[in-house]
């Protein structure tokens, strides 16, 4: 797929890295055309740089990896309010929280990815990867086809066609798409991600107040004594 990248940090590089190893076609963009620049040669695989514009243009699918703080002017640099991005997967792993505590910054009843899509008219938004780590993505663990662990990744979007294309770019990086539902539904896996960073900074591990629900073999009896 032809894949831009708008943003240079660690989630960029991450990403990044695992679908120019899977050939996808990569163009990095970002506030800084010589930090877009040094994160395209170390991607490899025919990545490059551009103009955020270019990024944009012509796309299967774009990465929003930027801070919260930052979305709107990122934005605003490849006027996506005339609908540069209409028609295109827009992903969206951002969290808009405080730093430390995990408080949502945006209005209850809202989330930063129905933000983004009001920003960017015609977008396809889907929320994804915001509960992982960079490094999550960054360092091989054993385990995964491409090298890496697997984990879920809970995703929700309007579209389908994009929620496909997400999908698939979650399994080339060593992931398991899990589709929640509709982009409504994304401040909820915004306010999980809000849970996550609060507990982690609290020094507690998020995963250990989780519960594991073992999952149900489709053969295996159920308590009436059917299978399902």
């Amino acid at each position: 797929m032809r894949i831009g990248i708008l943003g240079t940090g660690a989630l960029a590089e991450a990403l990044g890295t695992g679908w120019a190893r899977a050939g996808h076609e990569l163009v990095v963009g970002g506030r800084s055309r010589a930090k877009a620049e040094a994160l395209a040669d170390r991607l490899g695989g025919g990545a490059r740089a551009a103009d955020p514009r270019e990024v944009v243009t012509g796309r299967d699918a774009v990465l929003l990896a930027v801070l919260w703080s930052g979305v709107a002017d990122v934005l605003r640099d490849v006027d996506a309010a005339a609908g540069t991005l209409a028609g295109t997967t827009l992903i969206d792993p951002t969290n808009a929280v405080e730093h430390g505590v995990g408080v949502l910054l945006t209005e209850p009843g809202t989330s930063a990815a129905s933000q983004i899509a009001a920003w960017a008219p015609g977008a396809h938004v889907v929320k994804a990867f915001h509960l992982f780590p960079a490094e999550r993505w960054a360092a091989p663990l054993p385990g995964g086809e491409n090298g890496t662990a697997d984990a879920t990744v809970t995703i929700c979007g309007d579209d389908a066609g994009a929620l496909r294309i997400t999908g698939e770019l979650i399994r080339d990086v060593g992931g398991t798409p899990a589709v929640l539902g509709p982009l409504e539904r994304a401040r909820q896996l915004e306010e999980a991600a809000g849970f996550v960073i609060g507990l982690a900074f609290a020094g507690f591990d998020p995963s250990s107040a989780i519960p594991r629900v073992p999952t149900q073999d489709p053969q295996s009896p159920s308590r009436d004594g059917s299978t399902t």
